[in-house]
């Protein structure tokens, strides 16, 4: 049906990265420091499950 639909955080990050490469962009990752400094995991999710990009 048509609509709109929240994706799991995981895979809205995962779609956002894909969308990336077809405007030739790179997105670099995080160092351990960094992510230690704002309190999340490496591998992501870098928000709060209510925040939508």
């Amino acid at each position: 049906p048509v609509g709109v639909y929240t994706l799991p955080k995981h895979l809205d990050e995962k779609v956002a990265r894909l969308q990336l490469t077809t405007l030739n962009a790179q997105l670099s990752e995080l160092t351990d420091v960094q992510a230690a400094y704002i309190n999340v995991p490496k591998a992501g999710p870098y928000k709060a499950d209510h925040y939508r990009y």
